[in-house]
């Protein structure tokens, strides 16, 4: 019975080192996919405000993951009215082409998904310097966004009053003209056109 438990305890053994280099080899093949065991550099990002950005949230170049947040932290003092600053760790492999980007905005996923950072081109415009730190676009909240939208309807509104006005107008000519010719027709079947006026 000896024989039997060593070679019990010799196979638990084997079963127990095989499923720690398993797991140990998943590990690092999604910290490899993932860029963790890759070359990175940090971009510096100042804010207005970040609106539910997270530390560990996608870092997108043209719609490509291209880096991770790593931290969010407040300034002391703000920079041109920014207070956040957002460090990005961004894969070395994307550096020439996050050199080339012209500005840098948070992006919601979806209608309600997840905050991430997006970096854009737009053409004609100088591509940022990351050496230094980057100014990013001014967050366009929600609450934001409602107050476009009602300004834009009171605008409607008061454009409608208007438009509604000037058609109250048009009628009021267009009866007046209507009577006028109506007169003139008259006349003109009467045969004194030239007592109109």
């Amino acid at each position: 019975m000896a024989k039997n438990d060593m070679i019990k305890h010799v196979w638990a053994g084997i079963f127990f080192i095989v499923g720690v280099v398993i797991i140990c080899g998943t590990i690092f093949f999604i910290g490899y996919q993932k860029g963790f065991s890759q070359p990175q550099f940090e971009v510096t990002v100042l804010f207005d405000k970040v609106g539910g950005l997270m530390e560990g949230a996608a870092v997108r170049l043209s719609g490509v993951t291209v880096g991770t947040i790593r931290s969010i932290d407040f300034l002391d003092e703000d920079v041109m009215e920014r207070g956040v600053k957002v460090t990005l760790n961004i894969l070395k492999r994307y550096e020439k082409q996050v050199r080339q980007a012209t500005q840098i905005s948070i992006q919601t996923e979806g209608v309600l998904g997840a905050k991430y950072i997006e970096m854009g081109r737009n053409p004609g415009d100088m591509p940022i310097d990351i050496t230094q730190p980057v100014m990013g676009e001014p967050l366009l909240d929600v609450y934001d966004l409602a107050a476009i939208i009602e300004n834009t309807a009171a605008t409607l509104e008061e454009t409608t009053k208007g438009i509604n006005a000037m058609m109250v107008e048009v009628k009021y000519i267009s009866r007046k003209t209507k009577r006028l010719l109506d007169r003139i027709e008259q006349r003109v079947i009467d045969g004194n056109l030239i007592k109109v006026f």
